[in-house]
């Protein structure tokens, strides 16, 4: 058996979905500042795509750029991207025209800036299925802080700040497409050693797939598997770090629907609920950072508005914390 035999069999037993990354910089000229002009030169883009669809590869979605939208290195516009969005989505229509299946199309795999993404969904909006956008909210690999940070609840709480715009920006336009965290891996340049590959990293972890589970995120890419500090597996031994666990567990247990839930007490336990994935009941995960402090709690549950959600949680404090 060949390598590219070998690793077909692979990917098909392992059931992954493949996304392709496709570089939005061919053909343009990158200015002194980093801004860049001139319309995407897609011929590269098509002639891989249509490899891929005559060899019978089966690709889960496309994505056009990465974190080309202001905020790191090279900047292309929001009406430019826009356009060249839509070019890519007639390309796709085009050589899948026929096809069973019709990739997806994503972008722009950026930073999320309001005013940015705003002006990008009005005019891409009817030419792509996925908004995703990335998240390093923790910090840099050389801060000194990184555990307080991830220990410090109004820290975590910032990323809500993101989901909420990014969800209120879809409504707005009225589209169909729906939000993904395309990449996230908490510390940015490739983590910290002894921080992001320990178990103090599940705290962000969990906290934010709870987090983008609320928000209606509807998939959740973690950087990365393999590689850096912030790796599910150790790049040595390809033993899991702790991070990986937190995936499994939520792979297993979390099913799709998420419960509106609510605590009263500290801020320092996060909990989050959704149906079980392959049983009747609910999924509780609750996070507590309160370090060596034991939180007693009791759980409630009552209807709510059934327009908005069939099950509210309460989840309050039996008595007051103790060790």
């Amino acid at each position: 058996m060949n390598s590219t035999n070998s690793s077909r069999k692979r990917v098909y037993h392992c059931r992954a979905k493949v996304t392709f990354g496709l570089n939005a910089l061919n053909g343009r000229i990158i200015g002194p500042d980093g801004s860049a002009s001139e319309d995407w030169d897609s011929s590269n883009a098509e002639s891989f795509i249509r490899y891929t669809v005559s060899r019978g590869y089966t690709i889960h979605g496309w994505e056009l750029g990465n974190e080309l939208n202001g905020l790191a290195g090279a900047t292309i516009a929001a009406d430019q991207y826009s356009r060249d969005v839509i070019t890519l989505h007639k390309l796709v229509q085009d050589i899948y025209k026929g096809k069973d299946v019709m990739p997806l199309i994503l972008a722009p795999g950026g930073i999320f800036d309001a005013v940015w993404f705003s002006k990008f969904i009005d005019k891409a909006s009817n030419s792509l299925q996925v908004v995703t956008h990335h998240i390093y909210n923790v910090g840099a690999g050389n801060d000194s802080k990184l555990v307080q940070k991830i220990l410090h609840p109004s820290h975590l709480d910032e990323v809500s700040k993101i989901f909420r715009n990014l969800q209120g920006i879809l409504r707005n336009y009225g589209t169909s497409a729906v939000a993904w965290v395309g990449e996230s891996g908490g510390v940015f340049n490739s983590g910290r050693d002894l921080v992001s590959n320990t178990f103090v990293s599940s705290v962000w972890y969990l906290d934010q797939l709870g987090m983008s589970a609320t928000f209606n995120t509807k998939t959740y890419c973690r950087q990365t598997l393999v590689g850096g500090n912030y790796g599910l597996l150790n790049t040595t031994t390809f033993h899991p770090n702790p991070d990986y666990y937190g995936s499994l567990l939520w792979h297993c247990l979390i099913g799709r629907y998420v419960l509106s839930t609510h605590f009263q007490g500290t801020k320092k336990l996060r909990p989050y609920a959704q149906c079980s994935k392959s049983s009747d009941g609910i999924t509780l995960l609750l996070i507590n950072m309160h370090g060596g402090t034991t939180v007693n709690v009791s759980l409630s549950v009552g209807l709510a508005d059934a327009y908005k959600t069939p099950v509210l949680l309460r989840i309050t404090n039996d008595q007051n914390p103790k060790h």
